[in-house]
């Protein structure tokens, strides 16, 4: 990983440069000589920290890319889940360390891809070497807590579920035991997508993202084994704000898997686990095409929506499409979370310039 946190390296991942472009909008260049290069200055009261941790993972991160196919069935159909919890230590970026709450080892969690009438036969395991019981809570899920109730499962057992999903839309799971924001905040979440019967329209690519918010007892940036910190998540005063799990992790320096060429098509499902704070999601450079706000995939969509609100334990499903090239940074318009807190990942788009849309030389 190339991104620090540091005030120059800050504005080069979020995008600015040496002009504060993030927003859409110019308002003043600053020279080499006007960006402070030194790390950003920890605070008076920051706590000492353990050193970083050796870690379990070289990442945690969910590759974007790895949703299951569309579905081309037309009946209903048994789809068998599996999925194992798992609490591993990971970098959130490079020196910091934390101890992540997981579904196989990754945030967020695998997606789940079904269709309306299909039956979930879900098998959830607690690796032996986890410290805490865990259980699961599916939006998509008619039943006492979401299947919640009958999934706990302690270190080293499993437990089986079933249950019809009726309805369409894309909905999040979350792991749901007592301190279930702790759970959450620690990598505990990720998307159900339950497909109307016709099934969606097709396009180039899909890709999955998930926010969430990390509360620790140091501060961003600092180096060393960050631990939980249950005051600050009281407080919702989050040391990060992350998308997939790591600071600046879906970008071009760190693991580029957006990928796309001008003129096609992507559809990005994007969960907020939370557990407190609602995005404001947004593509610099773009539109939503189409949003299905909250995931609500029986309603109409949105139409060229410039900045969609997702609420925490909800999701969207929206459109884009590429017409010139460019690095097109989807972001949480509450834009302190992206310069200074992590929530940024970028689509590249590759290929011929056309300058009756977009003529950089005027």
């Amino acid at each position: 990983m190339t991104y620090t946190t540091t005030r120059r390296r800050v504005l080069q991942a979020a995008g600015l440069g040496g002009t504060m472009a993030l927003a859409g909008c110019t308002v003043g260049t600053l020279t080499n000589d006007e960006v402070d290069t030194s790390p950003l200055p920890l605070q008076q009261d920051d706590p000492d920290l353990d050193d970083a941790r050796a870690v379990d993972v070289d990442r945690v991160a969910a590759d974007p890319r790895d949703i299951p196919a569309p579905i081309t069935r037309s009946e209903p159909a048994t789809v068998e889940v599996e999925m194992e919890t798992r609490e591993l230590v990971a970098e959130v970026e490079p020196g910091v360390t934390f101890t992540y709450m997981t579904f196989d080892g990754q945030v967020p969690g695998p997606m789940v891809r079904a269709r309306v009438g299909d039956t979930i036969d879900l098998t959830i395991r607690n690796h032996e070497d986890n410290a805490m019981t865990h259980n699961v809570d599916f939006h998509a899920c008619r039943g006492p807590g979401g299947g919640a109730e009958d999934t706990n499962v302690a270190p080293g057992e499993e437990a089986r579920l079933q249950f019809q999903v009726t309805y369409p839309g894309a909905f999040i799971y979350h792991c749901a035991v007592p301190n279930v924001d702790y759970h959450i905040s620690a990598g505990m979440f990720g998307i159900i997508l339950v497909e109307p019967e016709e099934g969606l329209p097709a396009v180039d690519h899909e890709f999955y993202l998930g926010q969430h918010e990390l509360y620790t007892n140091g501060t961003t940036g600092q180096e060393g084994h960050h631990e939980f910190d249950f005051a600050s998540m009281a407080r919702e005063d989050p040391t990060y704000v992350l998308m997939n799990g790591e600071k600046y992790a879906i970008t071009p320096d760190n693991y580029a898997e957006m990928n796309v060429q001008t003129g096609e098509t992507a559809r990005v499902f994007f969960g907020v686990g939370g557990p407190n704070l609602f995005s404001s999601f947004h593509a610099i450079g773009s539109v939503w095409d189409e949003v299905w706000e909250q995931g609500a995939l029986a309603s109409e969509p949105g139409r060229y929506v410039q900045t969609t609100p997702v609420l925490p334990g909800s999701a969207c499903v929206a459109t884009m499409s590429f017409p010139v090239p460019g690095g097109f940074k989807l972001v949480d318009h509450a834009l302190s979370r992206v310069a200074r807190k992590g929530a940024l990942a970028v689509v590249t788009a590759d290929g011929p310039e056309d300058h009756s849309v977009y003529n950089p030389s005027g």
